[in-house]
């Protein structure tokens, strides 16, 4: 699929981070993928680069995840495609922020 909008919702650190409301949608060409979605992100509000993923390995920070139609699709390849509902705007993908402690 080329030319798709889609919408992402950022946890509520990053949006204060990019001045954004809860939800932002992104022009993206090509397969709509975690990976194709995480650089459009980046390359539209830049202030982000590095804190969805670490600079120089590009893989996911440790305390996020990635929700696409109600399941976890955080440990799927970066590359595989996202559901048809994200790609054609229906659901958004959701980047939370995980909690750790005890």
């Amino acid at each position: 699929m080329t030319g798709a909008t889609i919408r992402v919702v950022l946890p509520p650190h990053l949006r204060a981070l990019a001045h954004v409301g809860s939800e932002i949608q992104l022009a993206i060409s090509g397969p709509v993928t975690i990976r194709s979605v995480v650089d459009a992100v980046e390359a539209s509000y830049p202030m982000l680069r590095g804190t969805i993923r670490d600079h120089s390995t590009q893989q996911r920070r440790p305390f996020l995840r990635f929700f696409a139609c109600g399941e976890d699709v955080t440990h799927e390849s970066p590359d595989a495609p996202l559901p048809e509902a994200v790609v054609s705007g229906a659901e958004p993908l959701l980047v939370v922020g995980a909690i750790a402690g005890g």
